[in-house]
């Protein structure tokens, strides 16, 4: 299993490790620029590959790119609402969900990538506005995260930025497989 698998049933050992990896990837950039990189880079991407190649898994079992944009909508959804929590409560406790259920049971192959493209920059201008006031005192606000524990609000936004940049190199990665089909 690679670092990069955040499967519901992780050990706290194996949720660390993708964490630290996760945070390695935005090392060295700005996170807020990422997080508004990502829709139009989205975007783009899924315009090139067309109607068709987007539904095609990189292997058996594995998630195609139409899979993972409806992820990245979802992700967002759950992102501007641990954003919220943080900025309004005072340590908030933050759930986790399992991706691998949600993708099943909401449906992600059958969804409409262009739907999820939209939905997910609506959603991330809302949160970047929220974001970009944020003051120095606010990014230092903590959540508590029910698996990884405390969390600061400037960690949740690297780990979100570094969550873009994973599956931007997962799309690539089933872009080439898909086009060697």
């Amino acid at each position: 299993m690679s670092v990069f698998t955040n499967a519901a049933s992780s050990t706290p050992a194996e949720t660390a490790a993708y964490v630290s990896a996760v945070l390695g990837l935005i090392e060295g950039q700005d996170p807020l620029a990422v997080l508004r990189a990502t829709p139009s880079w989205l975007a783009r991407v899924v315009e090139e590959l067309g109607t068709d190649a987007v539904s095609v898994p990189e292997a058996p079992g594995k998630w195609s790119v139409n899979e993972v944009v409806q992820h990245l909508a979802d992700s967002e959804l759950v992102f501007g609402w641990r954003i919220r929590l943080v900025l309004a409560h005072d340590r908030p406790t933050i759930t986790g969900y399992d991706q691998d259920r949600w993708a099943d049971r909401l449906h992600y192959a059958e969804g409409n990538p262009q739907e999820a493209i939209e939905r997910f920059a609506v959603i991330r201008q809302s949160n970047l506005t929220l974001l970009e006031r944020a003051s120095a005192a606010d990014l230092q606000r903590v959540g508590v995260h029910a698996e990884r524990g405390e969390e600061t609000l400037a960690h949740i936004i690297r780990l979100y930025a570094g969550h873009d940049l994973l599956h931007v190199r997962q799309i690539e990665r089933i872009r080439s497989a898909v086009a060697e089909m």
